[in-house]
């Protein structure tokens, strides 16, 4: 992935408004970040944690949206889950985080959830820059490409659901 700007990021997202879009807090070390190894930019508001934030590049555009973490279970028990966009296994490290869906239905207050590294750190897991811990990666025969390319598909589907 590219590097992305504050403007960049603060325009891509599609599931809040762009008073919500410019008050978000955008992380301070974006120069910092290793964009080489990213699928996606994700991280969580420090002020508010119970707010997650993810952008990506989809048809050579970037794409953001709003996430909350839903209440009640997910990190911190010992149960064993796994994240569905980057097929990593955690104990306790998974969260369901819901987004609202764009435009009118989100509105409404119709929302889609996904179950994912609530690091929002899948990229890093994925290419073992990040350790999830002893069985966090299950062995596959695909290549990693493969893995990248697996991850940027549920990435992208979750997306299309927030979106449709």
């Amino acid at each position: 992935m590219k590097p992305l700007t504050e403007q960049e990021i603060r325009a891509a997202f599609v599931n809040c408004t762009k008073g919500e879009a410019k008050r978000l807090s955008v992380p301070r070390d974006l120069a910092e970040r290793p964009w080489g190894d990213l699928d996606f930019l994700g991280w969580r508001d420090p002020q508010a944690p119970d707010r997650a934030y993810l952008v990506t590049v989809l048809d050579d555009r970037p794409v953001g949206v709003q996430l909350r973490s839903s209440s009640g279970g997910g990190a911190g028990q010992a149960r064993r889950s796994m994240c569905t966009v980057c097929l990593t296994t955690h104990t306790g490290g998974v969260a369901l985080l819901v987004a609202p869906r764009a435009g009118k239905a989100g509105q409404q207050g119709n929302s889609v959830g996904v179950y994912m590294c609530d690091d929002l750190a899948c990229s890093l897991y994925l290419r073992g820059r990040k350790d999830a811990g002893v069985g966090g990666r299950l062995h596959e025969s695909l290549t990693q490409e493969e893995k990248i390319a697996r991850t940027g598909a549920n990435l992208a589907a979750f997306l299309a659901k927030v979106t449709e």
